[in-house]
């Protein structure tokens, strides 16, 4: 029995000085210097092993005489991989009293049946300085009374202010509408400008369609979306049906209300516009007469479809298959 009391009893005599190499205190501020006034945080670290219950001191309204907490404590732990628990305690702190100030050492409390146990930090100092506002010999010179400083301007001073110049600038923007209205000339005539037929616009952007080439360089998805887009255009001019802001269903639809009947000129514009999607919207991948053909196809639906009385010598452009017809 005594062989195993003796060994328990000696290795309890060893456990507070195995935690007193453990627990480590520190205290200390972030800057070693302030300016009168200033505010800067002293922070208390304490390491010490996780199931250890230490009791750490709060401060309240000062730390020492001359130096006040304005707030905190803000309290973070963390413990690592070697069940070390490190708890923080920030504090920020101002004075108002210039001077080299030395701090106490900070301790931690061990409270167990063995009695009262503390760690503590090291000494910790802040030096107050003030502003020097002359120079060091003031008899080389006599100075002149600071003025006062002036305060910043409010919300509050300025709000009046912003009221009254916004009630005056609303006669005078009045004021200069009735007088730019007043010295219009009625004698002016608006000139009227006549839009061009919408076959025309249309063939002249396929034509710059051509000439771009973009699906002989692999842009096929460009070069559909912009193939769709003339011809939507061309509907919108031509039968005032607002195709850019529709599907290719809402916009068959569409043309359906117009009077337009379901022939072979609109089974190419449906073809076109389908195989537009699928290229978009399901990455198909057409073979190059496919491309031809669906441009070919808008081609020969807008030339059918424009205006009748339309003369054929106007300018517009005519495919080799519409001269071997005419």
């Amino acid at each position: 029995m005594k062989k195993i009391f003796f060994p328990i009893l000696a290795l309890t005599m060893m456990l507070p000085s195995s935690y007193s190499q453990e627990v480590k205190v520190r205290a200390a501020f972030d800057t070693n210097r302030i300016y009168l006034g200033d505010q800067t945080r002293f922070t208390l670290t304490v390491d010490q092993p996780a199931d250890l219950a230490l009791i750490l001191p709060e401060f309240k309204d000062t730390l020492i005489r001359n130096i006040e907490v304005l707030s905190g404590p803000l309290t973070d732990s963390m413990k690592n991989s070697n069940g070390i628990l490190r708890v923080r305690k920030e504090y920020l702190i101002t004075s108002f009293d210039s001077g080299l100030y030395q701090i106490p050492p900070v301790y931690a409390e061990l409270r167990s049946e063995e009695g009262l146990k503390r760690f503590y930090s090291d000494y910790s100092f802040l030096e107050v300085i003030r502003i020097r506002i002359a120079p060091p010999d003031t008899t080389a010179r006599i100075f002149d009374i600071i003025g006062p400083y002036k305060a910043p301007l409010t919300l509050g001073e300025m709000l009046p202010w912003m009221l009254l110049l916004l009630i005056a600038a609303v006669p005078v923007y009045f004021a200069i509408r009735f007088f730019r209205k007043f010295r219009r000339h009625d004698s002016v005539e608006e000139v009227l400008v006549i839009p061009e037929p919408a076959h025309i616009i249309a063939f002249r952007d396929l034509e710059k369609l051509r000439a771009e080439k973009l699906w002989q360089k692999g842009e096929i998805k460009q070069y559909y979306t912009r193939l769709t887009e003339i011809l939507r255009q061309y509907l919108e001019n031509r039968f005032n049906v607002c195709s850019l802001e529709l599907t290719t269903n809402e916009t068959l639809e569409a043309l359906i209300l117009t009077g337009f009947r379901k022939n072979t000129d609109y089974n190419k514009l449906k073809a076109v516009l389908t195989g537009a999607d699928m290229v978009k919207f399901a990455k198909y991948n057409p073979e190059p007469v496919e491309n031809e053909s669906f441009f070919q196809d808008a081609w020969d639906f807008i030339s059918v479809t424009r205006v009748a009385d339309a003369p054929a010598d106007n300018g517009e452009i005519r495919t080799e298959s519409e001269e071997g017809r005419s």
